[in-house]
């Protein structure tokens, strides 16, 4: 009836609408204060669904009925084609999972699921709850992270009620998620496949799929015309209420320059919050000390770090340092979440 339901993914809260219908899109928008440029994802639960929304010919599967294929290119090579492949490849691989492949989109999917754009966003989740639901609402469900629109993603449902109770028609607990931090995002659509947000499917992962793959410049742009491709590309986003700034350097030199700015901060009457890990929170001894887990359990970061910026919320902290975390596969996402939720506030600490 275009309602909206909060539901879980394996990556963190979706806020779901009926993605073919343009007033529940923007009844998400409206609910999330999100600007209508910034696109959706549409979630389904059967690849053969793909098709349908997405301009993709998949290898062994012939188009919809009514549809019309898509014409061979100079080559000889049906352009359609070369790219089923690669979504072949890719649905193979990781699907159902936290991987969004962006395609060229079909008619039936309105620009205010699209934010205007001539492409759509399509994954496949691995949560039972969030694949019954897109089966039972009819295979196709636009959502964003069910959050404020800026604000931390919400990884339990008690998340979302803060941000959105009273918005939006129900919310379907399905407990703490297992990754913590959004898909990976994938454009499929350019010559070489490049990724527009960094998660748990790292890059290394994609190339040995795909071959090639690579990141998109635009992910740290602060250009107020750049137009995003996908979610979280243009706007500040994942971000705490706090001023936050990334501290990089050696350990010891991040622990030192941390340290000392959280004592500044204390000394002025300022409530300081500390993003540490299990191995570095005993050297602290200035404000409110949290760890995201050790360093070796890269799921474990990824899981906590909203939570704990949703918790110095609440407690009222006006300032946080974190430590960067360079973790081997995931850690292109945690920075970029890092650095999205500080707007870029980076400290070099040094050696």
């Amino acid at each position: 009836d275009g309602g909206l339901a909060a539901f879980p993914t394996e990556t963190v809260y979706g806020l779901g609408g009926d993605a073919l219908n343009a007033q529940a899109a923007k009844k998400i928008y409206a609910a999330k204060g999100r600007p209508s440029d910034n696109p959706l994802i549409v979630h389904i639960a059967k690849l053969e669904d793909l098709a349908r929304i997405a301009q993709v010919e998949l290898p062994g599967e012939n188009t919809p009925d009514g549809q019309n294929r898509t014409e061979p290119d100079p080559a000889g090579e049906s352009s359609g084609h070369a790219l089923g492949a690669q979504v072949r490849r890719l649905a193979d691989a990781f699907w159902p999972g936290p991987l969004t492949m962006i395609l060229p989109k079909r008619e039936c999917v309105p620009s205010a699921t699209t934010g205007g754009l001539d492409t759509v966003a399509v994954r496949m989740p691995s949560h039972p709850a969030a694949l019954a639901l897109i089966e039972s609402a009819g295979g196709f469900i636009a959502a964003p992270s069910a959050n404020t629109s800026g604000r931390p993603s919400p990884t339990t449902a008690m998340h979302v009620k803060e941000d959105l109770d009273g918005r939006i028609d129900v919310i379907i607990d399905g407990g703490e998620v297992g990754i913590g931090l959004e898909s990976t995002i994938v454009d499929l659509t350019g010559d070489v496949p490049t990724i527009l947000r960094p998660g748990y499917i790292s890059q290394e992962m994609l190339e040995e799929v795909l071959g090639e793959a690579q990141m998109d410049r635009g992910l740290l742009s602060d250009d107020p015309a750049f137009r995003p491709k996908a979610p979280g590309m243009k706007y500040r986003h994942y971000a705490p209420k706090a001023q936050m700034f990334i501290v990089e350097g050696t350990p010891g030199a991040v622990r030192r320059k941390i340290d000392e700015l959280a004592g500044q901060d204390a000394k002025a009457g300022k409530k300081v919050g500390i993003l540490a890990s299990d191995e570095s929170e005993a050297e602290y001894h200035y404000g409110i000390i949290r760890s995201v887990g050790s360093r070796s359990d890269e799921i474990t970061i990824a899981m906590h770090l909203y939570a704990l910026l949703r918790e110095f919320d609440a407690l009222g902290v006006e300032c946080i340092y974190s430590e960067a975390f360079h973790t081997p596969q995931m850690g292109q996402a945690i920075m970029n979440r890092l650095i999205k939720a500080a707007g870029h506030r980076i400290i070099d600490a040094g050696a």
